[in-house]
């Protein structure tokens, strides 16, 4: 993965691009590494894109959160999607049982309410966090898949 994103993201004089290998549980090696790209007295965007269930201790991926939206300037959004336990229930509950059995890594789902508390101090945006395929869908066919992960955006005021 790494060798790909090597070979595919180059940086243009139309802007940067760069490819970080990092671990999500250590914000500060990735803060460090983004500021070479990024520079965070103006707003940016933060994109947990179906990876904070890979941080099973709730306050563990609230910290990694507030810790990564705290480096940012007020203006910057945060984005996440998060495999829900309350869509779907039973048939998510049996996919992590066996995830859990086979792997050596851990993985959690978290309800609404627990995917709500990572965007603690920001403003969501409209729609909210809802099932991350009804996030302003482009056709009635996308809005119907069957995904089971909540999703939201939110700007740090």
């Amino acid at each position: 993965m790494l060798s790909h994103a090597k070979a595919l993201l180059k940086s243009t004089p139309e802007g940067a691009c760069a490819y970080l290998d990092a671990d999500l549980r250590d914000p500060d090696i990735i803060l460090a590494a983004a500021a070479h790209t990024l520079d965070f007295s103006q707003p940016v965007a933060v994109m947990l894109i179906a990876v904070l269930h890979m941080v099973v201790d709730d306050a563990e991926a609230s910290g990694i959160v507030s810790k990564l939206m705290g480096a940012c300037a007020p203006g910057s959004y945060l984005a996440v999607s998060h495999p829900a336990s309350d869509i779907d229930a039973e048939q998510m509950a049996e996919m992590l049982r066996r995830f859990n059995e086979s792997s050596p890594a851990k993985m959690t789902m978290r309800d609404r309410a627990g995917v709500a508390r990572l965007f603690d101090g920001l403003e969501l945006v409209e729609p909210g966090l809802i099932r991350a395929a009804e996030w302003r869908p482009d056709t009635d066919l996308e809005a119907a898949s069957p995904a089971a992960l909540w999703g939201g955006i939110a700007r740090k005021p």
